[in-house]
């Protein structure tokens, strides 16, 4: 019979229990012991909730502190050696530095690089190797987390980050290719798979998403030789689990390999089915992902059933596509949403539920067949809803031309009258936009929206906190000023609740990385901009100073892409509807005196499809969607970007035909690396590397930020760069932000000096 499970959970808590609990920790309110026990308690809560949902096997070890990839290097002693003297002092703490850094006056050790997790949002830690590398088991977290599952009375399935796919994720310190330290891998993982059939364990699960990747020839014989070896010991039998896409031109390496089982994701790839059954061997069994994992819409049942009935008996399980990592953990919390909308939604909890129903159908049960009949009918209304279509949204998305997303003319030109009109001095120094939002900004914004503060006394809030960033970043030195973001919540949160088609959640929260958290707008209908979004606070922050005062916007890109994005129309039909109402907004904040305007593109990269064949469509409509928003500004306007924890190589002409006057970018993890990409392509508009790690808590000293500078003016010329963080302050404290851009300053002023006197 067809069994219901799971990939992998939030982890995070329904209530953010995780989040809360680890900033308490991090501040020494609270024991390494307490931190663990809330660990276990969630864990014991998500899989007693996915067990009443109707789950048959659940997954373990899919749960972390932090990141699991940071686990897997963590696991087989992939620790830096800048860190190892920590790590073997205090493991928890050595684990925390990888993740965060640490400067406490005996240590001053950075965080690991950080990038996002394939196209989604989630943001993991890049294994740092050695050259000469060397693997062993440390610790006995998978083995841990099983006895908790099994102690339970439930049936659980370790899961573990596969060997090619770990690898290709870090990198080697001395550029070398990390799958070449495949052989020191393998007998690490070989030995904890059989301690974890010693322990009971007799499926377990390894996730090879690099799988559904463009494969050169040592990454399939890499694949080959790994499950080789796997399969040669004694071990439990595997799961192989691949998902975010079609196995593709895979599919016949993925069928020669000595696996028990195969996961596939047949929610964005349902296409793959045909092919998958017809290589696969017969006798070997199926995991059916027929749950979208990554968004958080109704599950059309009649179509995901036929998929099922198609792959008849040789399917064991039916899962979600992915981890449900990436989804809020139970619509029942929402009790604000209105109808049709809910119904027409799932998050966690209700996607497992939808897969008990599933299987039970297949398996002839009438109730199950008669509960489907009644989702479908939900599903139907919320799409069939009026308030999804907006004619004179649709008219204008029509009336589009080629014309509208270019700027008038070149950089060039455009450079030369924006220094006329702004008079910066070399090196211009700016932030990203936010700054720290301690307690106080968020006790006065829920009283707010509570109605216990009125709008004169949140107006008069929200301008001394304005007036107070400005006189601090006019202490410190900066050329170019940003408001500070008071009055948002969250990046695309704040946008979308000012933007017709949007509806948002009370607790759907879903993990960015480590205890970062966002609530992303549920994006369900034509979008429009019912009046202006930033243009008052930024209006009066520019009067309270005689310094340049950016506009702060975020792009069409990201706002898509850190939304749940209705999937009844084109992704690009529904970019382009946002483009046109920050280009409304654009317009405006220009018209208001602003000279700078910053439209942040983070998720630029992250949206990129997984196989090249596909990124020239999606990079044509993501350019033109900036250029729709930016386009139509005066050439005395100067237009910034940023972009953040991605890499560029691959779309460095993409990034140029942005056409921002400047972007900035994170390059401080990396020590200026992600540089390399603008430099070799000789990248022509005004760039600011970011100089120093905000989502760190150490503070740079002026020589070290000097000394990243000095990397960046070897391969871009002066008269294109710009000073900045590598990201926005908000999460951070007022007094290291004061001592880190006093630091940025200082070293900017000096490099000055000797840009005057060469």
């Amino acid at each position: 019979m067809t069994q219901v499970t799971h990939l992998g959970f939030p982890r995070i808590g329904a209530r953010r229990e995780l989040k809360q609990a680890l900033e308490s920790f991090w501040k020494g309110q609270a024991t390494s012991a307490e931190l663990h026990a809330t660990a276990r308690e969630l864990r014991a809560r998500h899989w007693q909730l996915a067990n009443e949902a109707g789950v048959d096997t659940v997954p373990c070890n899919d749960f972390s502190l932090y990141d699991h990839v940071l686990d897997t290097a963590v696991l087989f002693d992939a620790i830096p050696p800048t860190h190892r003297e920590l790590f073997e002092a205090d493991p928890l703490a050595g684990y925390f530095a990888l993740a965060r850094g640490l400067q406490d006056g005996r240590h001053d050790l950075h965080a690991l690089e950080m990038t996002k997790w394939f196209d989604s949002n989630y943001h993991y830690l890049v294994p740092q190797f050695q050259a000469d590398q060397r693997f062993r088991l440390r610790g006995d977290k998978p083995l841990a987390e099983l006895h908790e599952a099994r102690a339970l009375g439930l049936e659980a399935r370790p899961v573990l980050l596969g060997p090619v796919s770990f690898l290709k994720l870090g990198k080697r310190e001395d550029g070398g290719c990390p799958l070449e330290l495949l052989d020191a891998l393998l007998p690490a993982y070989v030995q904890l798979l059989q301690q974890l059939k010693t322990a009971g364990a007799s499926w377990v699960q390894i996730d090879e998403p690099c799988l559904v990747l463009d494969l050169g020839d040592a990454d399939r014989d890499a694949y080959r030789r790994s499950f080789a070896a796997l399969s040669a010991a004694d071990v439990p039998q595997i799961l192989l689990a691949s998902y975010f896409g079609d196995l593709g031109d895979n599919v016949d390496l993925v069928a020669s390999l000595p696996v028990d089982a195969l996961h596939i994701d047949l929610a964005r790839a349902p296409q793959q089915l045909e092919r998958v059954l017809a290589a696969w061997p017969a006798e070997r069994a199926l995991s059916l992902g027929i749950v979208d994992g990554r968004n958080v819409w109704r599950t059309d049942l009649d179509a995901a059933l036929a998929l099922v009935r198609t792959a008849g008996s040789r399917v064991r399980w039916l899962a979600p596509s992915c981890s449900l990592l990436h989804v809020p953990i139970d619509l029942e919390l929402e009790r604000k949403l209105p109808q049709p909308l809910r119904g027409g939604m799932a998050f966690a909890r209700q996607k497992l539920e939808e897969l008990r129903l599933l299987a039970d159908a297949n398996a002839g049960d009438a109730a199950a067949a008669t509960a489907i009949s009644s989702a479908q009918a939900a599903r139907a209304a919320h799409r069939s809803a009026p308030e999804l279509a907006n004619g004179s949204v649709r008219t204008r998305l029509a009336s589009l031309s080629p014309a509208m997303s270019r700027r008038n003319t070149p950089y060039a030109q455009r450079a030369r009258l924006q220094h006329e009109r702004l008079a910066l001095p070399p090196l211009p120094t700016t932030t990203i936009g936010s700054f720290p939002q301690l307690s106080l900004v968020r006790k006065a914004r829920a009283d707010y929206k509570a109605g216990k503060l009125d709008d004169a006394g949140y107006r008069q809030f929200l301008e001394r906190e304005i007036d107070n960033c400005l006189r601090e970043q006019e202490a410190i030195g900066l050329d170019v000023l940003v408001h500070g973001e008071f009055e948002r919540n969250d990046m695309v949160e704040y946008f979308g609740e000012q933007l017709d088609g949007f509806a948002f959640t009370s607790h759907g929260w879903v993990q960015s990385y480590g205890s970062r958290c966002v609530k992303p707008p549920v994006l369900y209908g034509d979008v429009s901009r019912p009046r202006a979004m930033t243009v008052e606070w930024t209006r009066y922050a520019q009067s309270r100073t005689h310094y340049p005062v950016k506009g702060m916007l975020t792009g069409p890109v990201t706002i898509l892409q850190w939304s749940f994005v209705r999937d009844d129309q084109p992704r690009a039909d529904t970019c382009r509807q946002i483009a046109l109402a920050l280009r409304d907004e654009v317009l405006e904040l220009e018209a208001a005196g602003i000279a700078i305007i910053q439209i942040d593109e983070p998720a630029l990269r992250e949206g990129l499809p997984l196989r090249r064949e596909d990124w020239p469509h999606y990079l044509a409509w993501a350019v033109e969607a900036f250029g729709l928003a930016a386009g139509a500004v005066a050439d005395t306007t100067q237009i910034h970007t940023h972009m953040c924890y991605a890499e560029f190589n691959d779309i460095i002409d993409a990034v140029a035909a942005l056409d921002a006057d400047v972007i900035s970018i994170e390059t401080s993890r990396s020590r200026m690396e992600l540089l390399d990409a603008f430099a070799r392509f000789r990248y022509p508009n005004g760039i600011g590397p970011g100089v120093y790690d905000i989502h760190a808590p150490r503070v740079p000293s002026p020589e070290e930020i000097g000394e990243l500078l000095d990397r960046a003016l070897q391969v871009i010329p002066a008269a294109q760069l710009w000073v900045n963080p590598d990201c926005g302050l908000k999460t951070r404290g007022w007094p290291e932000v004061r001592k880190a851009l006093s630091a940025m300053v200082q070293a900017t002023r000096e490099l000055r000096l000797g840009l005057t006197t060469a």
